[in-house]
């Protein structure tokens, strides 16, 4: 259990910076047009996200809450098996955490908060056309981030042992 201590008050952090920011978005930004803060790139702008990440649309919200609630019990398996490694551990708690403050919101409203509006460069590949990032939250921010680091530490990482021959053969 001492293992979990830093996961379990990453996935409290999380989820309250989550939840106090949308609760400051839905008072401030309410019937609000966006708020500039540097120009047209950062912008407050309250979303209504009945979908998924990046503007997915599979279905119903009540669709991505089930998964969510199917797949947080899975994520909690593998924080606990991996309780010992903090390079996997840490990034699976800020998955959890986000997870957990997009459901309160799917449970609570019917949908997602989103707020943090930035600017792209435009983006156009094969038809598909970006001009601005989707708006996202705080609980977001800790999944995508997250998800980027394990990408890289599963890509990077090599355990220990492993590679040190040199690459030269033993019957040599």
């Amino acid at each position: 259990m001492k293992k979990l201590i830093w996961p379990l008050i990453i996935i409290v952090l999380v989820v309250l910076a989550d939840q106090l920011t949308k609760h400051w978005a839905l008072a401030a930004l309410d019937g609000q047009p966006s708020k500039s803060i540097i120009g047209d790139f950062f912008r407050l702008s309250l979303v209504y996200n009945r979908g998924g990440a990046m503007g997915t649309a599979f279905g119903p919200s009540t669709g991505y809450l089930i998964m969510a609630l199917i797949i947080l019990p899975i994520l909690g398996f593998y924080l606990w098996r991996y309780r010992e490694s903090g390079a996997v551990a840490l990034p699976l708690a800020f998955i959890f955490g986000g997870a957990v403050g997009n459901v309160i919101d799917r449970i609570q409203f019917g949908h997602v908060i989103d707020f943090i509006d930035i600017d792209i460069p435009d983006i156009n590949v094969l038809g598909f056309q970006l001009e601005r990032w989707w708006t996202f939250n705080i609980a977001d921010s800790a999944i995508t981030c997250a998800l980027v680091w394990l990408v890289f530490y599963m890509v990077f990482h090599r355990p220990q042992g492993e590679g040190k021959t040199g690459g030269q053969s033993s019957g040599e």
